[in-house]
C-alpha cells in the first residue's frame, strides 16, 4: 500500500470488483469497456499488473499493464475519476503499474491525441515514437 502523496489516497496492486470497475470506466467515458463486462473481466485476468487508487475505500483510479515481463510492458489503461484528476494520482498509478517491470526494456502505450495526454506521459519520461531519437515507428490496427 502507498499513501505517499497524501490526500488519503491508497495505491495498491489489486483487481477491483467488476461492478466498481465498470462504474469507474463509465465515469471517464470509456464505454467500449463497459458494453461487454465479460471482456473487461478477461482483460483484468490477462493483465501483467492491475493497480487501483482508492480514497476512503472508493475506487477513484486504475492502471493496468500487459506484456511478457521480459522485453515489453504495455501500459494499457490509466484512468482517474474526473473530480480526482490533477492531484498526482495518475502518476502514482503509472509508477505502481510499471514498478514490477523496472528491468523491462520497452514501456509502451497507445492513447488518444488529447494535448493533456502528451504532457502527462512526457512528464513520466515517455516520448512519442516519431519524436524518439532512435527513429522509431509505431503502428496500430484497430477493429
Amino acid at each position: 500500500m502507498s499513501d505517499a502523496a497524501g490526500g488519503g489516497v491508497v495505491v495498491r496492486a489489486e483487481v477491483p470488483a467488476l461492478g466498481e470497475a465498470l462504474d469507474l470506466y463509465d465515469a471517464v467515458g470509456w464505454s467500449a469497456y463497459t458494453e461487454d463486462p465479460a471482456i473487461l473481466e478477461r482483460a483484468f485476468s490477462g493483465s501483467g499488473s492491475v493497480v487501483t487508487a482508492r480514497r476512503d475505500g472508493d475506487l477513484i483510479g486504475l492502471a493496468r499493464t500487459v506484456g511478457d515481463g521480459a522485453v515489453i510492458a504495455y501500459l494499457q489503461d490509466v484512468l482517474v475519476r474526473p473530480e480526482s484528476q490533477g492531484q498526482g494520482i495518475g502518476r502514482r498509478l503509472v509508477e505502481a503499474a510499471l514498478a514490477p517491470f523496472g528491468e523491462v526494456r520497452q514501456h509502451v502505450l497507445l492513447t488518444d491525441a488529447d494535448p493533456g495526454q502528451r504532457a502527462f506521459y512526457e512528464a513520466l519520461g515517455f516520448v512519442e515514437a516519431h519524436d524518439h531519437e532512435a527513429g522509431l515507428r509505431s503502428f496500430v490496427r484497430l477493429r
